[in-house]
C-alpha cells in the first residue's frame, strides 16, 4: 500500500539532508560490468565510496538490470549485500534502481563491448529493453527478479529507498533503434503499476519511487501523460531530474509542492546546460530537496562527454568543460571549488 503523505515527510524528517552521486565505478561501463561476477570490482566501489564520502555525500543513486538477476540471482545477491556492506562503511545508504528505460534498448549479459570512443554512456543499457518490454512472456521473469531483490533487503537498514523505474517513458536516446514515443508510452503505462504492485508486495520498509524527467507542468494541473500520472500517484516520495538553469529547477520544485511529499533531485549537474553545483545544490539546501547529481570519477561511463558526442564525439580533444562527474580516475577533483562546496555544505546542514 502507498505510504501516506505524512508517512513519508516522516520518514523523510528522520533523514540528514541528503547528498550523493550516481554511482558506478570508474572501471564499468555500464550496469553489466558493475554486477557480473566477472567484473565485479569492490576495491574500486571501496576507494570511490571512500572520496565520496570524504565530500561528505551520503547515499548514492545504484542501478542493477533484471538480465543479471536472471543469469545468476544467488550471485547478483551476494554481491549486492557486498556492496551495502563497503558503502555502509562509509555511511553511504543508496538508492537502487531496478529498471531503466535509457540507451540501448538491446541489453546482452557476458562480456560488453568497449567505449565508443569519446562518447557519452557509451554502452548504458535499457532494463528490460524493447524485447522485454514489447513481450508479455517475459513479464513473469521481470516480476520475480523485482520481488527477489526487493524481499532480500526489504528490512536492511542499509537501503535507503527503491527507485523502482528510471525514466520509464523515456525512448532511450542516442544513435539506437528505438521504440516510438506513443507506444514506449503505451507499453510503461502498462506495465510501471505492476512494478509497483510487484516490489509493495515484498513488503519493503523503504519508500518506492520513479522519478518525473521531462514535459513542461507537473503540478496537479499540469498536462500529464499517462506514465507521470502513474508517477505520481503511486510514488511514496517523489523524485525527479533537472539539468537545467537554476530558475528552471525552482521552478519545478514549485510545480511539486502542491503534492505535499519529499522530493528527491535524483539527477542534476550538467555544466554546459546551466546546472551546477553552485547553483542547484544551493537551491537544493535552501529548498530541503535531496540532491543526487549525476557523475561521480570519470571512467568508462565517459559521462564528462556532452549528450551531444553521439552526433559528434569527442576523439582527437576532450571537451574543455566536464558535462558530468566530479573526480578523475586518480580522486583529482575537477573543480577544487566544487568539491570545497559541497563538503562545506554538506558538514553545515550536520551541524
Amino acid at each position: 500500500m502507498r505510504w501516506t503523505a505524512e508517512a513519508a515527510q516522516s520518514w523523510y524528517d528522520r533523514q540528514p539532508w541528503l547528498v550523493g552521486s550516481n554511482f558506478i565505478p570508474s572501471t564499468a561501463i555500464n550496469q553489466f560490468e558493475m554486477w557480473q561476477a566477472a567484473t565485479f570490482d569492490p576495491v574500486t566501489i571501496d576507494r570511490e565510496l571512500g572520496w565520496a564520502a570524504g565530500i561528505g555525500m551520503n547515499t548514492a543513486r545504484v542501478f542493477l538490470h533484471d538480465r543479471i538477476w536472471a543469469d545468476d540471482p544467488d550471485g547478483l545477491i551476494r554481491r549486492i549485500d557486498n556492496f551495502l556492506g563497503i558503502a555502509d562503511s562509509h555511511r553511504i545508504r543508496p538508492i537502487f534502481v531496478l529498471f531503466d528505460s535509457c540507451w540501448d534498448p538491446n541489453p546482452q549479459p557476458g562480456l560488453q563491448r568497449a567505449p565508443r570512443p569519446g562518447t557519452h554512456n557509451s554502452g548504458w543499457a535499457q532494463s528490460p529493453g524493447t524485447e522485454g518490454l514489447r513481450d508479455a512472456a517475459h513479464y513473469p521473469r521481470l516480476k520475480a527478479y523485482a520481488k527477489a531483490v526487493v524481499s532480500a533487503f526489504a528490512k536492511d537498514a542499509r537501503v535507503l529507498a527503491w527507485d523502482v523505474w528510471n525514466e520509464p517513458d523515456n525512448q532511450g536516446g542516442a544513435t539506437y533503434d528505438q521504440l516510438d514515443e506513443a507506444e514506449k508510452i503505451r507499453l510503461v503505462a502498462g506495465l510501471l503499476p505492476q512494478v509497483f504492485d510487484w516490489v509493495r508486495s515484498a513488503g519493503p520498509v523503504q519508500p518506492l519511487t520513479s522519478g518525473l524527467w521531462h514535459n513542461e507542468d507537473w503540478s496537479p494541473q499540469g498536462r500529464l501523460n499517462a506514465v507521470e500520472s502513474i508517477q505520481l500517484e503511486q510514488s511514496d516520495i517523489i523524485s525527479f531530474h533537472n539539468y537545467d538553469w537554476p530558475e528552471i529547477l525552482e521552478a519545478r520544485i514549485a510545480q511539486l509542492r502542491p503534492y505535499g511529499r519529499p522530493l528527491l533531485l535524483t539527477e542534476y549537474m550538467a555544466r554546459g546546460n546551466g546546472s551546477t553545483f553552485d547553483s542547484a545544490l544551493v537551491t537544493g539546501r535552501r529548498e530541503n530537496v535531496a540532491m543526487i547529481n549525476w557523475g561521480f570519477v570519470v571512467g568508462k561511463t565517459q559521462t564528462n562527454m556532452p549528450w551531444d558526442s553521439w552526433q559528434r564525439p569527442y576523439i582527437d580533444t576532450q571537451p574543455t568543460l566536464w558535462f558530468h562527474d566530479i573526480l578523475h580516475a586518480d580522486g583529482r577533483p575537477y573543480r577544487q571549488a566544487e568539491v570545497e562546496l559541497i563538503r562545506r555544505m554538506t558538514r553545515e546542514a550536520r551541524s
